[in-house]
């Protein structure tokens, strides 16, 4: 088996180019090459959501795959979203919230919430909770998450 591999792949629209270990995982190539560090590890088991990263446009867990995985494809993480813009009103939403206190949780949650407001047709709060019940919070009792991501919604019908 080969110990190393080189890829190409595109972050926050910028091409890059690395070797990296055959079996390291995209969140840690993140994280520890790369440093964008808004890319959490939590459970490492793709239980928590801390994680997440969109990859050629659909929500991912970044510790269950492989950088390697990554070649050829479109990588997007919290802070290429958040300098785009394209999370403003959901960020915005959750600080008027108190929706992140700790933060650890807040980038998983955050890019899921996008992917469910992209979903054509009206969201309860319920919706908004089963559809974020894969990101785990230990601080907020996930409340002003859901209020948060509901007043996106009311302001965005509104609109």
């Amino acid at each position: 088996m080969q110990d190393t591999v080189d890829i190409q792949t595109t972050i926050n629209g910028v091409t890059v180019r690395r070797t990296v270990k055959a079996r390291q995982h995209l969140a840690d190539f993140l994280r520890d090459e790369l440093e964008l560090t808004g890319t959490h590890l939590g459970c490492e088991h793709g239980v928590c959501g801390a994680c997440t990263v969109r990859l050629d446009g659909a929500v991912m867990r970044g510790c269950l795959v492989l950088a390697a995985q990554a070649h050829g494809k479109t990588i997007e993480t919290i802070e290429g979203l958040s300098e785009s813009g394209e999370l403003a009103d959901l960020q915005d939403a959750f600080i008027r919230h108190n929706a992140a206190q700790c933060g650890f949780c807040t980038s998983g949650m955050l890019l899921t919430a996008k992917e469910l407001l992209d979903i054509p047709g009206a969201k309860s709060r319920e919706t908004i909770r089963e559809f974020l019940s894969g990101n785990f919070c230990r601080c907020t009792g996930y409340q002003a998450i859901v209020d948060a991501v509901e007043d996106v919604v009311r302001r965005r019908a509104s609109d």
